[in-house]
């Protein structure tokens, strides 16, 4: 669940600061190799999210987290093809007297507008895990979901790019290791209080 995050957080230190002809090579190669990555970032939430979603509010939730892990997939991986790949792509074979600016900034308000659609659906998923997973879990799984939230929220801007987007995936692999803190006992809290009460009663029918 923190795997992810914590690549990302790696490649953001050695994430160019800014496209130009000199960084255009590798800004092309770190966003093909992250390619794959980015969608990962779902599986903190998809993890605990694994069974069969009931009938009721807390499946209805978990449809609708994984709906938004889904969007968020998509549109990242947008941000990165267009932004990211095309982008570097196009620096690097524009002419050495061609102005930069014409040739990246559409391709950066296009990969702005995707990323940002897909944070914000991510943002929805965590609130939605949250929906989910409370009824069976209580408060131990707040921490975890602040701490996403609140990554969430930075990562809407911050991208990876040091040090903030650093600091926001770090924060994502906090918040999933809370989660999975708090989802990662065998029995909630409310079945446990039950199980002695069932054990009683059928030692009490001498069956």
């Amino acid at each position: 669940m923190t795997t992810a995050p914590l690549v990302l957080a790696a490649a953001g230190l050695a994430h160019p600061h800014g496209l130009s002809r000199s960084t255009a090579s590798d800004w092309t190669q770190l966003h093909i190799a992250l390619l794959p990555v980015f969608p990962l970032l779902t599986v903190g939430l998809l993890v605990p999210l694994r069974h069969r979603p009931r009938p009721g509010l807390t499946g209805f939730a978990t449809v609708v987290a994984w709906a938004g892990a889904f969007v968020y997939a998509a549109f990242y991986t947008g941000l990165d093809a267009v932004a990211g790949i095309a982008a570097g792509t196009a620096v690097e074979h524009a002419g050495e007297t061609a102005s930069l600016g014409p040739v990246k900034r559409p391709l950066y308000d296009t990969g702005e507008a995707l990323g940002q659609a897909g944070a914000y659906a991510l943002i929805g998923a965590i609130a939605a895990t949250a929906v989910a997973l409370l009824p069976k879990y209580g408060a131990r799984i707040l921490p975890g979901t602040v701490v996403l939230l609140a990554a969430g929220w930075s990562f809407v801007d911050s991208h990876i790019f040091w040090p903030r987007g650093v600091w926001t995936m770090l924060g994502f692999a906090l918040g999933f290791a809370l989660l999975a803190w708090g989802t990662g006992r065998s029995a909630p809290t409310g079945e446990a209080g039950m199980l002695p009460g069932r054990r009683a009663g059928d030692h009490g029918t001498g069956g």
